[in-house]
């Protein structure tokens, strides 16, 4: 057990205090401590909740207790000597001074006369090894060394430490950094090692002038550099207070500076039980694809999800989980391709969806998400239809006093900004003017994790309502589960200090339920959460008015920022040992851009103020809204959520809504337990282009059954099932599920919808085979990669057609149909009749059969239209 002790304890096996190791700052890996126990004073208000805001100091904090040991990393809290108040107080003053510059010169003489800067270069004697740096590069090391993070420079750093000041340093702590210092200046021939930097060294200081350069650019509306540390500790000063309920980031301040605040429950849309108007309102989301586009904030490092390249141990992001068979990224795309062709289906028209996508650097995110683009060749989309823009990464920082974690000298360990930043960089980067040029309007997000989020109608009404009564943002909502890590919508209530009011619907982050006085616990009836509904960062989004805010050049257009310290951050140092640290960094949420978009009034509203604001809420079942693949099921946890697990699970049972209305008996999914002891009752996977409004896809089905046990993999939309009954596997798999790529001008494959689609119709079919090989140990049933002993494969290439027709197919059976080609499975004297004929020349690109969509007031009826 670790001791615990207000003076070090030196264990001689540690390899702190081996002759090739980096003391002077491998110590600060190693310093550890105790949570203490002030935890934020909240209570339970009964809804609405009303929000008086504290205006007060940080409380004196507790002495540190320090040891070195090999122990995982927990960070002490801040030397007494360390005062939140004057640290934020020279920080805020530097900012403005810096601010009011306007060359770099006149930044490098300011930043100059800081008495950290000061000391620092008065003691830096040798330079960076003799290496020339540009005045931009000066002016960005030592807006490190100003906002206090010395350390990041490693042994020059050092130099600081045991200079004329002691920067919150301890005694006994200058001590042991002066006596790891000179251990650390002696190589292993006992020779003096001079400061020049090694070919890595060089590297890393390049990468660590990148990665200031971009903060300073991308932060410049809060202050750069110093404004980004500024703004961690006054987060911070707050979250460590005691007895402080609200703890507001500076943008939620400026939001709220107002006499009370209170939040309401918000009255929402409910699709599920105003179904008439939701069909009217995902009409007009098809209607408006022509001015719609599509964003993807893919840019988070998904830790939980422990992704790992199987063949080189690169760990991967979120877009390349490899789930039912495809990538995630090739989901979202196939969701937004059936939305189109249900568009040209309606209307006869090509329509291709502009798409922009963030991504960050984390996990090579941006180039695994370029190279899954270019090998599936734009999804047939053209690279012109795509924007990949990067954001920047900020410095993780420890909880104690906002010190940036380093792995090794000019390595600090750096993270995505959150997805808030995607406005700003939408601006910064040009991609709201590359929507403009493409006549978009508004647009919907949603997040690469959840699956379910194109389910039915809820994204198509979410974004007719938007185009169609000109609001500027809404939230596609539902229930919130129990203990989910999901925030909440509400109705935001203020009265400004002008003595006006102002309505909106906003967003909670979980990680700030407590200071609203809400609990994270488990749901009760009574709870207070039971009243307000799941965000589930879908949404639609007004292009122009997301622009204004973006461009604003002021905080407003980093919306939500919080500091969430409630995860660990774990990483690797310069010897090979894991640290975990409490602590986090600079984060903005991007649903928080609805507090821009309050609506004002002269005196306050009673019920029924929802109707006229800018921004707006539409809710249904949750696995029609949102289900996440967010982080791996460990072995044995019986719990599935937000695990792939858990959201193919609620796929299934989406696949028994649709099945089970259309006159096919199918087993009911049971609950999570059973997946847990037995895995899936059967697994069904219909192409989304079958609908993917469900009124569309079950016009495609009618009668039969399917067994439990049972495997369905349907991947055309020109298919028809009439009395069918399944007791094994079938898959049928198309090369052209809902059209062909035809080249443009610019040599480019585009896909043609509808021309020269694969179909497939089975009439008074049984099929019976030994399917899925459930007892199995290498299933992995979320991926759908599992072991079968038979199936009826059908495998179409081209538009290549099959037809199936009073017959029972029994065992393992491939059925391969060229390009070009009908094949017509029968009953023969002595088994199956199989017949392979060519399709007519002029019936190759409309096919001798298809689906004629035709409005009927608000719903789409489906006629078979044979040639």
């Amino acid at each position: 057990m670790a001791r615990t002790s207000s003076s070090p304890v030196l264990h001689h096996n540690n390899p702190l205090f081996n002759l090739n190791s980096k003391p002077s700052h491998s110590l600060f890996f190693f310093k550890s401590s105790f949570h203490h126990s002030n935890s934020l004073s909240s209570s339970i208000f009964s809804s609405p909740i009303q929000l008086h805001l504290l205006r007060q100091s940080p409380n004196s904090l507790c002495a540190p207790i320090t040891r070195v040991s090999t122990a995982p990393v927990e960070y002490a809290p801040p030397a007494p000597e360390f005062d939140f108040d004057k640290e934020i107080a020279r920080l805020r003053g530097l900012r403005e001074a810096i601010a009011s510059c306007g060359t770099l010169v006149e930044k490098l003489r300011t930043i100059d006369s800081d008495s950290r800067v000061k000391s620092f270069f008065k003691s830096w004697r040798n330079g960076f090894g003799g290496l020339s740096l540009s005045d931009c590069d000066l002016y960005l090391l030592k807006c490190v060394v100003a906002a206090g993070q010395e350390h990041v420079l490693g042994e020059f750093g050092a130099e600081l430490a045991n200079g004329e000041i002691e920067m919150g340093r301890s005694y006994m702590k200058n001590a042991l950094y002066a006596l790891a210092e000179m251990i650390e200046s002696w190589d292993v021939d006992g020779g003096r090692r001079g400061h020049g930097l090694k070919d890595e060294e060089k590297a890393a200081l390049k990468s660590l002038l990148k990665m200031l350069g971009d903060v300073e650019q991308f932060y410049d509306c809060i202050g750069g550099i110093i404004g980004y540390q500024a703004t961690v500790l006054e987060l911070l000063a707050q979250s460590t207070h005691k007895g402080q309920t609200i703890n507001w980031s500076e943008q939620a301040n400026k939001l709220l500076k107002s006499h009370f605040v209170e939040i309401h429950p918000p009255s929402v849309l409910d699709l599920s039980e105003d179904t008439e108007y939701a069909s009217q309102a995902a009409l007009w989301g098809i209607e408006g694809l022509p001015v719609l586009g599509e964003i993807y904030p893919l840019g988070g490092s998904a830790d939980r999800l422990g992704l790992v390249d199987p063949e080189t141990g690169e760990c991967l992001p979120a877009a390349m989980l490899p789930y039912c068979g495809r990538t995630l990224l090739e989901g979202l795309i196939r969701d937004l391709q059936a939305r189109e062709f249900l568009y040209f289906k309606l209307y006869g028209e090509q329509c291709i969806t502009p798409v922009a996508i963030m991504t960050s650097s984390a996990k090579n995110n941006h180039g695994h998400i370029t190279y899954l683009c270019e090998r599936f060749g734009w999804f047939g989309r053209g690279r012109s239809s795509f924007q990949i823009f990067e954001q920047p990464l900020v410095p993780a920082v420890t909880a104690e006093d906002g010190q940036w974690v380093v792995t090794r000298p000019f390595e600090p360990v750096c993270k995505p900004g959150g997805h808030g930043v995607i406005w700003k960089l939408a601006h910064d980067k040009g991609v709201f003017k590359w929507f403009q040029s493409n006549g978009r309007k508004g647009a919907t997000v949603r997040q690469i994790s959840n699956v379910v989020a194109a389910t039915d109608l809820t994204l198509l009404a979410l974004a007719g309502i938007g185009l169609r009564q000109g609001k500027k943002l809404g939230f596609a909502s539902c229930k919130r589960n129990s203990g989910a890590t999901e925030g909440i919508n509400v109705l935001l209530e203020k009265k400004n200090l002008d003595g006006n009011w102002a309505y909106g619907f906003s967003c909670i982050e979980y990680t700030e339920f407590d200071k609203f006085g809400i609990m994270a616990g488990p749901l009760s009836l009574s709870g207070l959460q039971a009243d307000f509904p799941a965000n589930t960062n879908i949404l639609y989004v007004d292009l122009p008015s997301a622009e204004l805010i973006g461009s604003s050049k002021s905080q407003s257009s980093l919306p939500g920022m919080v500091l969430n310290v409630k995860k660990p951050i774990t990483y690797m140092d310069q010897f090979g040992m894991k640290h975990s640290v409490s602590g986090g960094r600079l984060e903005c949420t991007m649903q928080n851009i609805a507090d821009n978009f309050a609506n004002t009034y002269s005196s306050r509203c009673s019920k029924g103020v929802e109707d006229g604001l800018d921004t707006f809420i539409v809710y249904n079942e949750r696995r029609k809204v949102t289900s996440s693949a967010k982080k791996r099921r460990r072995h044995g946890d019986k719990s599935l959520h937000q695990t792939p697990d858990g959201a193919l699970l609620d796929i299934m049972r989406n696949a028994y809504d649709i099945l089970s209305h259309c006159e096919i008996t199918i087993p009911k999914v049971q609950g999570n337990e059973e997946y847990v002891n037995s895995g899936p009752p059967y697994i069904i996977l219909l192409h989304p282009a079958l609908g993917p409004i469900w009124e569309v896809t079950r016009q495609k089905f009618r009668c039969g059954s399917i067994a439990m046990g049972s495997e369905l993999q349907i991947e055309v939309a020109e298919f028809l099932w009439r009395n069918v009954q399944l007791d094994g596997s079938l898959l049928v798999l198309a090369e052209n599920a809902a059209g062909s790529t035809q080249t443009n001008e610019n040599g480019e494959p585009i896909l043609q919808y509808g021309s020269r689609c694969a179909r497939c119709k089975l009439e008074n079919v049984k099929v019976m085979n030994s399917g899925i090989d459930w007892s199995s140990g290498d299933n992995v049933y979320w991926k759908h990669d599992v072991q079968r002993f038979e199936a009826l494969k059908v495998i179409l290439h081209g538009n290549a057609e099959f037809e199936a027709t009073d017959v029972i197919i029994q065992g393992n059976y491939v059925f391969d149909v060229p390009d070009g080609h009908k094949m017509q499975i029968t009953s023969g004297i002595s088994g199956l009749d199989v017949q392979l004929k060519p399709i007519k020349e002029e019936l190759m690109d409309s096919g001798t059969w298809f689906w004629n969509y035709k409005l009927r007031g608000t719903h789409i009826e489906l006629e078979l239209i044979e040639l």
